[in-house]
């Protein structure tokens, strides 16, 4: 059974940095896609970063670019979003996800965490 599991969210100044986490767990996870997404309450969710856990070849939405790196430790099992140069905007639900197909890197995810919270005040 995959498990991911978030952790880090809160609350951040703008143009401050915070660290989000996903625990993975239930499976090994070479040849997986692994993703990070948002979503705003009435929104629809945001791609916001993935990467393959074998190769870390990785993929960022515009909006973030520059400002996130999404890495993994393969010994840790778990996967990262270094969030920095924080804006209000980046307020949202944040929701690690993995898949078995690497093709599409913001689509067709199979597995979801349940999210955690970030805000980020102006």
């Amino acid at each position: 059974q995959v498990q991911l599991v978030e952790s880090g969210g809160g609350l951040v100044q703008a143009g401050g940095a915070l660290r989000l986490s996903c625990a993975a767990s239930g499976r090994t996870f070479n040849n997986w896609r692994m993703g990070w997404f948002r979503q705003v309450a009435g929104k629809e969710r945001e791609f916001v970063a993935a990467i393959l856990w074998s190769g870390g070849s990785t993929d960022y939405a515009d909006s973030v670019k520059g400002r996130f790196t999404v890495s993994r430790d393969n010994a840790k099992n778990t996967l990262y979003l270094q969030m920095n140069s924080l804006r209000p905007e980046d307020t949202a639900d944040y929701y690690c996800a993995a898949k078995t197909e690497i093709g599409n890197p913001r689509k067709f995810y199979r597995y979801w965490g349940p999210g955690t919270q970030v805000t980020v005040s102006s």
